[in-house]
């Protein structure tokens, strides 16, 4: 095979549908939208939920509970992940997110005390445990709340 036979495999590059283009296109005066109406219309079409004037189902059931919008939800890591970083690392919730010990920090992150630490390090974090502050002491490390 040489460079100037290289070609996309078959099928791989779709070309893309210009709708509005002449009757010849297809997909021409109408574009494909059908005959008058709502959807027809520029702008237009309903928003999600809608069912047409009918109670949408969003309100039709009923709702439970207390919904806290102040609720703060922090991102959970226990001692025995800790492990994975090298003696004397500062641990830092951009590092847990990097190494993708956690996909999203959340609001914070919280240290439990699951497992055992069996080195030293210095732990940021928004909130730890007590038997984690502990653990991590003991190991002597320290635990920086941020």
């Amino acid at each position: 095979m040489q460079l100037h036979e290289l070609k996309p495999a078959a099928g791989s590059r779709k070309t893309r549908n210009r709708v509005g283009r002449g009757v010849g296109s297809g997909n021409g005066k109408t574009a494909g939208r059908g005959t008058k109406g709502q959807k027809a219309r520029a702008g237009g079409g309903v928003r999600p939920g809608f069912e047409g004037g009918q109670m949408p189902i969003f309100r039709r059931l009923p709702k439970r509970g207390f919904q806290n919008p102040n609720r703060v939800e922090y991102a959970v890591v226990n001692l025995e992940t800790l492990n994975r970083f090298d003696e004397g690392t500062e641990v830092t919730p951009a590092l847990l997110v990097e190494s993708g010990v956690v996909k999203n920090e959340k609001d914070g992150i919280k240290i439990l005390g699951n497992g055992s630490l069996d080195r030293k390090l210095t732990v940021k974090a928004a909130k730890f445990s007590a038997s984690a502050k502990d653990a991590i002491e003991a190991a002597g490390g320290t635990a920086e709340v941020l």
